[in-house]
């Protein structure tokens, strides 16, 4: 840049057009100018953005979360800018003086190529679709956003670059179908063996050679284990550059925080009431996405989560003591998960849960009450649930008619056939991006649900090693 003398001060003028609208959205952001990311276990020096993205876990375990959260104008006309530009608008604070800074816009605009659809129904109510991505999962939006993320500041290293992600559902389809569109990085994924949904299983196995997923025996909790004892491993850590593609990475929830902006000023603007979101829940990345957002000041005025018949977190609400219990298998797979990873960002965020309790609450609901509501969406809503969505949908109906909320809707129906179509008692028409890949051939590898077979398999199966 270059810069002129006035009332002897010095003002710098960026070179290009990309500069000058990075140091105004700076401004408007009205931010400190360099932001960094720390660990939720305190016992680490910050990390730029990028090292928080590329390391995914902090080394002390901890999660990364934002050191300080900026003050964002909120412009009146917000309400009107495409999905696209508001997440930029959301996101640009936290990309500051970093190198993705520059190509943010970019990411948003590439990465978000499918439309949010916000579906007002009766009884000041509205349901945010988040299913209209490839893989038909609110996950396509973080998981292509990080995949870009990536592309963009992963440089030739002397390790081997590869995601490891475990899935317990969705979140393996859209990490597959993200990376091998946007990137050529490797991709592996464990699962739970029998416990996702059949059309679930063929959007994650069915990717070719840069794709390798793994049925684990065992529940998500355990290839959860294994993702972590990997990315602790010093063995794993001198073969590979490991990348999270699980919401532990904080490039998994950005873009999450961005469409409830999007969807509260749209609720909003047309009601004129400020509306409250109840989100299915299970390793909590979503829900803390909502919690930022109303950090941020978007008009949110209530959460609740809405678990299956994995009562950790609603325990916890209750009870104010944090004890993760044992997965329980469920209706809606998905959720099943007894440990959430992201406790730690909600206690980093709330470390008193009154003051979390005075806006957000947690409830579960059980198979039976999933397959009710389920079972009468057409005649009360005019609406056919996925099994997650439908513990949302239940909540709803439990609260009084005249306070506003939106439902947040995880995944199409279509994903879970073998549960919806008897309890409607019709077939769910396929959308077309899920039909196409239900053609493609599958491969997976089923393992123990130990690193040590894990890396067994792969020592075999990777050239880099």
């Amino acid at each position: 840049g270059k810069s002129f003398k006035s009332n002897k001060k010095f003002i710098f003028i960026p070179w290009n057009k990309d500069q000058w609208k990075l140091g105004f959205d700076n401004f408007v952001s009205r931010g400190p100018s360099n932001m960094r990311f720390i660990s939720t276990r305190g016992k680490i020096k910050s990390a730029s953005l990028t090292e928080a993205i590329l390391h995914g876990l902090a080394s002390d375990g901890g999660l990364f979360v934002p050191e300080f959260w900026p003050s964002l104008t909120i412009e009146k006309d917000w309400h009107q800018l495409s999905f696209s530009e508001l997440a930029y608008r959301t996101l640009i604070p936290f990309f500051q003086n970093d190198p993705l800074g520059l190509a943010l816009e970019e990411i948003c605009n590439e990465a978000f190529n499918f439309p949010v659809v916000l579906k007002y129904l009766p009884n000041n109510t509205a349901v945010l679709e988040l299913f209209h991505g490839p893989t038909c999962a609110f996950k396509d939006f973080g998981a292509r956003f990080l995949a870009l993320c990536l592309k963009s500041v992963l440089n030739p290293l002397s390790r081997q670059p590869m995601v490891l992600v475990a899935t317990s559902g969705d979140t393996g389809g859209a990490v597959a179908s993200a990376f091998s569109e946007c990137t050529d990085i490797p991709v592996t994924i464990l699962y739970p063996k029998g416990m996702i949904s059949g059309r679930q299983e063929i959007q994650l196995t069915s990717w070719g050679q840069q794709v390798h997923a793994f049925a684990v025996r065992g529940s998500f909790d355990h290839c959860q284990k294994i993702v972590k004892e990997a990315f602790a491993s010093e063995w794993w850590q001198k073969n590979f550059q490991l990348i999270s593609a699980n919401s532990i990475n904080i490039g998994r929830l950005f873009p999450q925080m961005a469409y409830y902006a999007y969807a509260s000023l749209q609720f909003q603007h047309r009601h004129k009431k400020t509306p409250g979101f109840i989100i299915p829940s299970g390793n909590l990345g979503n829900s803390v996405a909502a919690l930022w957002a109303r950090k941020m000041g978007f008009p949110i005025k209530k959460i609740i989560f809405a678990h299956n018949m994995n009562k950790s977190v609603p325990n916890y609400f209750s009870s104010g003591s944090w004890t993760p219990l044992p997965t329980v298998s469920t209706l809606a797979n998905a959720m099943d998960v007894g440990n959430p990873s992201n406790i730690e960002r909600v206690n980093h965020l709330f470390p008193d849960l009154t003051e979390l309790k005075k806006f957000a609450s947690a409830q579960s609901v059980s198979d039976d009450e999933i397959q009710e509501c389920i079972r009468h969406g057409k005649k009360t809503w005019g609406q056919i649930w996925c099994p997650h969505t439908a513990t949302a949908v239940f909540l709803r109906e439990q609260m009084l008619q005249n306070i506003p909320w939106i439902i947040v809707a995880t995944a199409h129906p279509a994903k879970f056939e073998t549960i919806v179509e008897p309890l409607i008692g019709e077939k769910i028409p396929l959308p077309k991006s899920l039909e196409r890949i239900l053609h493609l051939p599958c491969s997976s590898t089923e393992i123990k649900p130990t690193l040590g077979d894990l890396t067994a398999d792969l020592t075999k199966r990777v050239k880099a090693i």
